[in-house]
């Protein structure tokens, strides 16, 4: 039955039998199969099915957590109990700025505590690493807090969090952010992503508007960009380029500042000492000794 659970897994990610069975190795006449035999052993249907979809119904939302937890019960049972002895493979998205950051501070800690444990990074923006660790593709994502509800089987740790600063070219005069913003061209951290969409709301609530020079995610280059004399930027006081000589200024926003936080998301259901070690060492980012 764990073989019918996990296509079940598949399908209700994948949403259509014949997505699943291409990441499964099976054809969709045998996933259509397994479903039919998992119905059956719980007495319900599990999907809507309509067309080529296959949606999750009551009954289908009900079993989906439950179904996760056995399967992470299961894998649980072949744990070794001491760290050193961990084995696997953990899939962990970041953002740059964390990547350069938190993360890179906590690895070598880890790597001590559980150095049989292979880490796979996978590079990302927030929603796009959201929507990997949601279909199941990453382990944990560490990423900026989304500005909308979880679903209710990942779970989220706080890890973070940093303040905007208005960033502006050497020649720049002034200290008003708000006058800077409005008369200097604006260098946009891209409206789409989570951090971005902070900045919109903050010109929206300041009523202020800006000539914008470019829109772009990349916060490096954003940085790049406005020493060059591109423009003024609100980006967060994050990534390496507070770690090397700037030819920039940086000015605070004073009682109107606010903050992007950062967060490590996982699913409830793949809990599992590795994973739980490796946040552990997010958190405390003791040097290793």
């Amino acid at each position: 039955m764990l073989r019918e659970l996990k296509t079940f897994i598949t399908v209700a990610r994948l949403g259509t039998f014949a997505a699943a069975g291409q990441q499964v190795g099976l054809t969709q006449s045998a996933v259509s199969a397994q479903m039919r035999v998992l119905e059956q052993h719980l007495g319900v249907r599990l999907f809507d099915r309509s067309g080529r979809a296959a949606v999750l119904n009551a009954a289908g939302r009900h079993a989906l957590p439950l179904a996760e937890q056995m399967l992470a019960l299961y894998a649980q049972m072949a744990l070794p109990p001491a760290a050193d002895q961990w084995q696997g493979e953990l899939r962990v998205g970041a953002i740059a700025t964390l990547q350069t950051g938190l993360l890179a501070e906590a690895l070598p800690r880890f790597r001590q505590l559980a150095p049989r444990v292979e880490l796979k990074l996978v590079p990302g923006v927030s929603l796009q690493l959201f929507s990997q660790l949601d279909a199941g593709e990453l382990d944990l994502a560490l990423l900026i807090k989304p500005p909308f509800a979880l679903p209710k089987e990942l779970l989220e740790v706080p890890l973070a969090r940093e303040p905007f600063v208005l960033i502006a070219p050497l020649d720049v005069d002034g200290d008003d952010p708000l006058r800077l913003l409005v008369e200097q061209p604006f260098v946009r951290y891209d409206r789409a992503s989570f951090g971005g969409r902070q900045v919109t709301r903050f010109l929206r609530e300041q009523r202020l508007n800006v000539r914008e020079a470019l829109e772009l995610d990349e916060l490096e280059a954003i940085v790049r960009l406005v020493e060059n004399g591109m423009g003024v930027a609100l980006v967060p006081r994050a990534g390496l380029w507070l770690q090397r000589p700037t030819h920039l200024r940086v000015i605070e926003l004073g009682e109107l500042t606010f903050h992007r936080e950062l967060v490590a998301l996982v699913r409830r259901a793949q809990r599992q000492p590795a994973l739980d070690c490796l946040l552990s060492c997010l958190l405390s980012r003791d040097a290793p000794g």
